[in-house]
């Protein structure tokens, strides 16, 4: 009798039960994950959710509804509204093309929109297919506070800070212009005016209004950085280098 194989096969223990508590965290996390099932209508609000917040904190999607920003912006275009442009210090520039809140420079009345209908508006409004809301307008920064614009030179140019500024975004065939003026933004606010001149109602329009036809930098939303639809536009939208030359403002009182 081979003793010694006896014994060796009654030594061999069976392998330790290797139970859920003997796994990794990362393969009991995956096994619990690879478990799920989630429904499609749970996916479609999960994706909804987290689109709405990325629109709420960091980038918009913005329908562009009116020909005021044209050639640079035109009817129907998906503009990308920079949320975080000027939240941790930043400023609006010149030059810059911003979505501003026109409640109190704008527009000096209550909203008659209905809850029901305005909720829904809005939750489309910030995934950029419906129309955004009346006061909220896209317009381009001409002057910051401290600034004086001023229209117009000889040559039919608005002056900022005495610097004559040639605005090749201008829509082509429109004066920089059709009315005079002459303002010294205050601090914390911004002159805007549309780059279609001839149908942009901007600052312009409220200059015997509340606020001079300036607004409020805290009313901006976001600087709007790119075009994203329809794709055949997609592009940039950069700060162009008409204001590069603009010197400072005079001081606190122009």
């Amino acid at each position: 009798m081979d003793t010694d194989a006896q014994l060796s096969e009654r030594d061999r223990s069976p392998a330790p039960d290797q139970g859920p508590e003997h796994r990794s965290r990362s393969a009991r996390f995956l096994a619990a994950l690879a478990g799920l099932r989630f429904r499609p209508v749970t996916l479609f609000g999960i994706c909804l959710a987290f689109l709405l917040l990325l629109s709420a904190f960091v980038v918009q999607p913005f329908l562009i509804p009116s020909s005021s920003m044209e050639n640079t912006l035109q009817i129907g275009d998906r503009v990308l509204v920079n949320k975080l442009a000027y939240r941790f210090g930043g400023e609006p520039r010149r030059g810059d093309v911003i979505v501003f809140d026109g409640t109190g420079s704008f527009v000096h009345r209550e909203s008659e929109e209905n809850p029901v209908a305005g909720l829904l508006r809005g939750a489309g409004a910030a995934l950029g297919l419906a129309r955004p809301a009346d006061t909220d307008y896209v317009k381009r920064v001409i002057g910051i506070g401290g600034d004086r614009v001023t229209c117009c030179d000889k040559r039919g140019r608005i002056e900022v800070n005495g610097k004559p500024v040639t605005e090749g975004y201008v829509y082509p065939g429109n004066a920089a212009s059709s009315a005079p003026f002459d303002i010294v933004v205050p601090q914390g606010k911004l002159w805007v005016m549309g780059d279609h001149r001839a149908r942009s109602r901007d600052s312009r329009d409220h200059l015997g209004e509340a606020g001079g036809g300036t607004v409020p930098v805290d009313k901006v939303i976001g600087r709007a950085d790119w075009i994203s639809w329809p794709f055949r536009r997609w592009t940039g939208l950069d700060r162009p280098p008409a204001f590069d030359a603009v010197p400072a403002p005079a001081g606190p009182h122009g």
